[in-house]
Formats: structure tokens, sequence, C-alpha cells
């Protein structure tokens, strides 16, 4: 009695195939929706503010006002390709990577 009933709950699993197809799919449908909302909540925006940095760099001139990520905060007196020269205080003046300014002041914010 016991083991023709184990037959009988094992039979129809074994009959259809297509289900294994379908039962993989909907065990990676979890997976692939945590991609996407992690796409859309944490890769998307960093890689717009990365954009928007890296176009804010480049728009740097000669006499905007900056702040480094480090905290100091001058004028522009000279620009090179890699490199900005900052006039921190009367007279002097440093050398810092563009990559450093963490953002652009508005004018007249540093006196």
């Amino acid at each position: 009695m016991f083991i023709s009933s184990a037959f009988a709950q094992t039979a129809p699993a074994a009959a259809t195939g297509g289900t294994d197809i379908m039962s993989s799919l909907t065990g990676m449908l979890p997976l692939v929706l945590m991609f996407v909302v992690l796409y859309f909540v944490m890769i998307r925006p960093q890689m717009k503010r990365q954009k928007e940095h890296r176009s804010m760099i480049e728009a740097i001139a000669k006499g905007d006002e900056v702040a480094t990520a480090g905290g100091i905060v001058g004028k522009v007196t000279r620009l090179s390709e890699g490199f900005l020269h900052i006039e921190i205080a009367s007279g002097v003046e440093v050398q810092i990577q563009r990559s450093a300014v963490a953002q652009v002041l508005p004018k007249g914010t540093v006196k």
C-alpha cells in the first residue's frame, strides 16, 4: 500500500518535461529583479553624478572660485592639462589636480 502511493506521487512529475525550464526561470526571477533594482537605485545615479562632475571640471576657467575635496577654497589663476593653480591667499598659490575640485563656488565667495 505504501509503495504504490509513492509511485503515484512521483509519476506526474516525471511525465511532464516542460516544467523544468519554467521552474528554473522562476527561480532566477528574484535575482534578475534584484539586479534591476540595484541598477536603478545605485549604479545609474552614480554614473550620472560622475558625468556631472566631469563636465564641471572641464568647464573650469581662469578666475573661477573653487573648493577642493580637502577643503581648500581659492581662485583659479592658471590652468594646465591636468592641474590647476589656485590662489588661496594673496601671494600664496598651490597646484592641485583637476579631479580634486569638489565644486565651483559662486563669484564673490572668496574674499
